[in-house]
């Protein structure tokens, strides 16, 4: 029998959930006001900022897009003067991608956009409940990633054929 309290946990979240989704989609519009890059390039933006330079396939894995999608995010990225390819000394065939740095200061200017807002946020809201704000949201993602893990570990696992009883 399932938990009494878990119906109206769902509900409770299905009202929040397109709130706080709002919430946040407004707060990522103004941290991007007069820079002119969409979401999805300042995604990609903080992904190289957070890390070394990567090839298109570990950066369009981070992303969670395909190989062709990303290469062509990063030619617009490229375009705008944010990204510079560069190729692999010990192997010329080997392209990798970082933030130029102009996109470097890019991404600085978002994160102290961002660091302002969510100050704000939390000076608004009692130490207990960033706390479990914090608590929460690190177990909510822990679930889509295990649900995440979970689906990739069934779509790759290997079809059993001699069961079958036609």
């Amino acid at each position: 029998m399932a938990d009494p309290g878990t119906d109206a946990f769902i509900q409770r979240l299905q009202k929040l959930f397109p709130r706080i989704m709002r919430h946040l989609e407004r707060a990522q519009a103004q941290e991007l006001i007069g820079l002119e890059v969409r979401p999805a390039q300042m995604t990609a933006l903080i992904a190289l900022f957070e890390g070394s330079p990567r090839t298109m396939g570990v950066l369009a894995g981070e992303l969670d897009l395909t190989e062709s999608a990303t290469t062509r995010l990063v030619d617009r990225l490229v375009n705008m003067n944010l990204v510079r390819r560069e190729r692999d000394r010990q192997d010329r065939r080997i392209v990798r991608v970082r933030l130029s740095a102009y996109g470097r200061q890019l991404v600085e200017l978002v994160l102290k956009r961002r660091t302002e807002n969510f100050t704000r946020m939390a000076d608004r809201m009692a130490r207990a409940d960033r706390t479990a704000l914090l608590s929460g949201l690190e177990a909510l993602n822990a679930v889509f990633e295990d649900v995440e893990r979970d689906s990739t570990e069934r779509s790759e696992a290997p079809v059993d054929d001699h069961d079958d009883p036609a």
